[in-house]
C-alpha cells in the first residue's frame, strides 16, 4: 500500500514539474555523477538514505493515517474502474482523487515534520 502511495506521489510530482526543469535537472545529474566519482568520502555519508522516506513509511503504518490511505485507495480504484467504462472520454465530469491525495499528504507531513528536523544535520 505504501509503495502505491509513493508511486502516486512521484506521478503527481512529475506532472507538476515543467519539462524544461526536468531537462536541466538531468544535465545537473550528469554533472553530479562525474563529481561523485571524484568524491568517495561523500558517498559514505549519504549511504544511510533519506530520513524523510523512512519517516513517511513509519507514519503510513500508523492507525490515524490508515483512514486517509483507505479513502485514497478507494478513490483510485473507483476512478480506474470508471476509466475502463465505455464512453468515458465523452463524460462531462471526470472524477479525480486530488482532494483525497492532498488530505493524505497533509496528514503524512504532519506526522513526519516534527520528527524529521531532529534527524537532519
Amino acid at each position: 500500500m505504501l509503495k502505491f502511495i509513493l508511486e502516486s506521489l512521484e506521478e503527481v510530482k512529475e506532472s507538476f514539474l515543467p519539462t524544461l526543469a526536468k531537462a536541466e535537472s538531468e544535465e545537473e545529474d550528469d554533472e553530479e555523477e562525474e563529481d561523485e566519482d571524484e568524491d568517495d568520502d561523500e558517498d559514505d555519508e549519504e549511504g544511510a538514505g533519506d530520513p524523510l522516506d523512512k519517516l513517511r513509511e513509519e507514519c503510513a503504518t500508523k492507525p490515524d493515517i490508515k483512514h486517509y490511505v483507505h479513502h485514497y485507495a478507494e478513490c483510485v480504484e473507483r476512478v480506474t474502474k470508471e476509466q475502463e467504462e465505455e464512453g468515458y472520454e465523452d463524460k462531462e465530469y471526470k472524477e479525480d482523487c486530488i482532494e483525497e491525495f492532498f488530505h493524505l499528504q497533509h496528514h503524512l507531513n504532519d506526522c513526519v515534520a516534527p520528527r524529521l528536523f531532529y534527524k537532519l544535520k
